[in-house]
């Protein structure tokens, strides 16, 4: 199997999950129990997703520029600082330490 083939079989599948997510009934949708837990799961999978795109490489776990950077994005959305300035000062801690180190 190519990789196109494999791109477009997961395409196609995540978009079938998508339609068969149409036929679930309204009333378990609207059910208060469900919504937190969709909540909760959302949080959980991007938590995940952070930690494994920071301190998982090749090697193992790993501290290097890519944590200080997240640190320094955690501690700027604390302060309520708009997005965008946290994104840049993300990468421009990440990158001066890469830079140094």
């Amino acid at each position: 199997m190519t990789l196109w083939v494999g791109v477009l079989l997961a395409s196609a599948l995540v978009y079938s999950w998508k339609l068969l997510g149409h036929l679930i009934p309204e009333r378990f949708v609207r059910n208060p129990s469900i919504q937190s837990l969709a909540a909760l799961l959302t949080v959980a999978m991007l938590a995940g997703l952070v930690g494994i795109q920071t301190f998982v490489s090749a090697e193992g776990i790993t501290l290097d520029a890519r944590a200080a950077a997240l640190a320094v994005a955690a501690v700027l959305f604390y302060l309520r600082v708009p997005f965008i300035f946290v994104v840049i000062a993300a990468a421009a801690v990440a990158s001066l330490l890469r830079m140094w180190l």
